[in-house]
């Protein structure tokens, strides 16, 4: 079941526009299909998109949340993924039509923050820019940092330096000088009362970004990130245990080959689901009993090893059982 027809709503859209913003990166401004109104956001949000072919990818919505008369959305041609910034490019076109659910937050912008430090790793930079709009309109305090592989690669940098907050935002390149290089350790700098950090994109980049926080001591409270991809582990390494559902004590058998939320659904048990891997939190099912193998990218160390709760299409069972609330 697609995330949109999971969620039990749909909006349906039209590419109003499609737009390069980078090498390798294309825009797309969408708006209702039927001329009603879009449902309001905020910074952080991202919508799933039904994609020709059945696939259902997530979004972050890159455009100012007051403008809700449209969505706009960035995607990276991504030669290894898994289908669809291929589709979003090569099947989705100016006037096409696509089925979306609504905006979801699970990266949401602290509106009354003294100072907001934006990072940024490639496209990585579309909620963030959103939040910089915002920050922007309210007069806040920030600083918006890319970083990209070249000039030509940094996504939405023509927008960003027409904008009327260009002077908070700051470019870094692999390809260029060393002196403008993103130094993290004092970009980052101490931790102080008010002081929000956002980070968004590749694993690398955001483990990078946390370790330098948690070197400087700040608090995760203030260190706010969001995934856009994450990395299952080969069906061979994961194991067989059994599930049980508290509501009806009904046990489940999950095989190596499949997630718990496949191993459910197989039995006539659906859960919510939209990312499959780990990063959204649309899954988040409470453990009553049992321990858990934890292979998400959306819950805190701390929030892991509270072991009460598990994203059951990624993550396993070190018990022989876990016993679901469901």
């Amino acid at each position: 079941m697609s995330a949109v027809a999971a969620a039990g709503q749909s909006i349906a859209v039209r590419v109003a526009s499609k737009t390069v913003e980078a090498e390798g990166v294309v825009g797309f401004r969408l708006v209702s299909a039927d001329g009603a109104r879009l449902p309001g956001f905020a910074p952080g949000a991202h919508i799933d998109v039904a994609l020709p072919g059945g696939l259902v990818r997530q979004y972050s919505l890159c455009n100012l949340p007051a403008q809700d008369g449209h969505y706009e959305i960035g995607v990276l041609r991504d030669a290894a993924s898994r289908g669809g910034s291929l589709a979003m490019h090569d099947a989705v076109h100016e006037g096409s039509v696509l089925s979306i659910s609504p905006p979801r937050n699970h990266f949401p912008l602290h509106e009354d923050a003294v100072h907001s430090l934006l990072l940024a790793g490639g496209i990585g930079v579309t909620p963030l820019l959103s939040m910089a709009q915002r920050l922007a309109a309210l007069g806040a305090g920030f600083a918006l940092h890319c970083c990209s592989r070249t000039a030509a690669r940094a996504p939405y940098r023509r927008r960003l330096e027409a904008s009327s907050f260009a002077d908070k935002v700051f470019f870094h390149h692999d390809d260029g000088p060393s002196a403008q290089r993103l130094d993290l350790a004092s970009t980052i700098g101490r931790p102080a009362a008010g002081r929000h950090i956002y980070v968004c994109g590749p694993q690398g980049f955001l483990e990078a970004v946390r370790a330098a926080a948690r070197e400087l001591q700040w608090p995760d409270a203030q260190v706010h990130f969001e995934y856009f991809s994450g990395t299952l582990p080969a069906a061979g390494e994961q194991g067989e245990f059994e599930v049980e559902l508290r509501s009806s004590g009904r046990v489940v058998r999950v095989p190596a080959s499949l997630s718990v939320v496949d191993a459910l659904a197989a039995e006539g048990i659906d859960i919510p689901v939209s990312c499959t891997q780990g990063v959204c939190g649309t899954c988040l099912t409470r453990v009553l009993e049992g321990e858990i193998e934890h292979r998400d990218l959306y819950l805190t160390p701390e929030e892991q090893a509270a072991n009460d709760q598990f994203l059951p299409c990624c993550s396993r069972a070190r018990s022989p059982r876990l016993v679901l609330d469901l």
